[in-house]
């Protein structure tokens, strides 16, 4: 007696976590449908990620259904109570075919995304350049003029000052190269001006140079935009591969139990149809 209410008892809990999963899951698509965008690439990107990231629970959740209606099987081989069985087997075949679905779709989507995030990196350093290009051209201009080229000339004069004067005071040079709030390039100069005192004037004369503050800024702006052209490309080729074959891995789950779970089914129908005329 008590192995038997056991047996319905764990038979029960089996059938309903599983009904729960799959329905979860359910649930879980129908809200991330909303706001439908159908022809916003990225509104399928995320779409796709969220379903595949969710996929394995009503495959969890059809594995316990079933395990529910093993251990609930009476002696003619009919389960108790209603049998959802054919619902599960559909909707698992449905589910395959969505995943499946998803593998080209989501490897597309992704390559697109890539292509478009790429040429807006391009669009957006060609501007920086173009913008730092107009601003060299604005301080050439103003060096012309005497009185810039005198302000200059002072300023310069108190940067090599100000330099020279940690490079002699030893605890002020320690200082600066332990100080978080000195710019890395200047503790690099302080470095080599230390062992070659010509160092502070090149340095010096390359940031009062615009064409040689220009060009270094150029670097910068091209090594930005290679790395972030790197990173969208690693990104989308990540995304790709593990939305993509985990999509592709659930389609063929999804099948199997769907179409060999309906295909069984039929041949039990059949079975007990051509018994049944025997009689």
């Amino acid at each position: 007696m008590n192995n038997n209410f056991a047996a319905v008892t764990a038979a029960r809990t089996l059938k309903v976590v599983g009904i729960i999963l799959i329905l979860s899951f359910v649930l879980d698509f129908v809200i991330l449908l909303f706001p439908f965008q159908p022809t916003n690439r990225l509104w399928q990107i995320d779409l796709a990620t969220a379903l595949v990231d969710r996929g394995i629970v009503p495959l969890i959740g059809f594995a316990m259904l079933f395990a529910g209606y093993w251990a609930d099987t009476t002696e003619d081989g009919r389960p108790s109570g209603i049998d959802l069985r054919f619902p599960a087997l559909v909707l698992a075949s449905l589910l395959g075919l969505m995943f499946l679905l998803i593998f080209p779709l989501h490897l597309n989507n992704v390559r697109q995304a890539s292509v478009q995030q790429v040429d807006q990196i391009n669009k957006q350093a060609d501007q920086a350049e173009n913008q730092l290009q107009n601003q060299l051209s604005q301080v050439q201009a103003q060096l012309n003029n005497e009185q810039v080229k005198t302000e200059l000339d002072k300023q310069k004069t108190q940067v090599k000052a100000q330099l020279t004067e940690i490079l002699k005071d030893e605890q002020k040079y320690k200082q600066a190269l332990e100080s978080p709030n000195v710019p890395p390039t200047i503790k690099e100069v302080l470095k080599k001006a230390k062992q070659n005192p010509q160092e502070l004037d090149k340095f010096i004369a390359q940031q009062s140079d615009p064409q040689q503050v220009a060009t270094q800024r150029l670097n910068q702006i091209r090594q930005s935009k290679e790395d972030a052209e790197k990173q969208a490309k690693e990104r989308a080729w990540k995304s790709g591969m593990r939305i993509g074959m985990s999509s592709l891995l659930l389609s063929i789950g999804y099948i199997i139990i769907g179409w060999t779970g309906l295909r069984g089914m039929g041949s039990a129908q059949g079975n007990g149809v051509r018994k049944a005329t025997a009689r």
